[in-house]
């Protein structure tokens, strides 16, 4: 099913977030926008709720410290023992201070990577995945913003639209 989107371009960030909060505060509905890079204040302005990222970072990372002293635990102190400057090797808390930096690392490790995959399966991202960019230009240096129509009077919208600052609106059939 097919549905009429508004894509209204701008030429500068602060104009644009302007233009955000205006649009929001008529009650019209943004359904995406696009950015050549991040802007400051966007996801406060569309009103989007707080990431969780932080969480499952956290997480990620406990999980990245058990499997540190769990590996270290059967590697250094019951697979292969060895005597290292002199260490005792039969318990794992009397080496714990030598293992410290082993566990730090595969905290950030498991924390960064189990993030970095968790952004693109939450964000739709794989390999080969079509490019779903509206207008090569935000690649660059403008900005889109694609607020929905549903019911909205177009003339009205368009004129709205170029009053909050748009230097160019297109109505677009979009396929859902």
């Amino acid at each position: 099913m097919a549905s009429k989107v508004i894509h209204a371009i701008y030429n500068d960030d602060d104009i644009l977030i302007e233009a955000v909060k205006d649009v929001r505060n008529a009650h019209y509905n943004i359904g995406e926008i696009y950015t050549p890079f991040p802007v400051h204040g966007l996801e406060k302005a569309m009103g989007l709720a707080p990431t969780r990222i932080a969480i499952t970072a956290f997480m990620y990372g406990i999980v990245g410290l058990a499997v540190s002293i769990v590996m270290m635990n059967y590697i250094m102190i019951s697979d292969w023992p060895m005597d290292i400057g002199g260490k005792p090797s039969f318990s794992y808390m009397q080496n714990m201070p030598a293992f410290v930096p082993i566990m730090f690392e595969l905290t950030v490790f498991f924390a960064a990577h189990l993030m970095v995959i968790t952004f693109y399966l939450r964000s739709k991202l794989w390999p080969f995945k079509k490019a779903e960019n509206p207008d090569l230009r935000t690649t660059d240096d403008h900005f889109l913003m694609e607020v929905e129509v549903a019911n909205h009077d177009v003339e009205k919208l368009t004129k709205f639209l170029y009053d909050t600052g748009a230097s160019e609106i297109n109505l677009i059939e979009k396929e859902d």
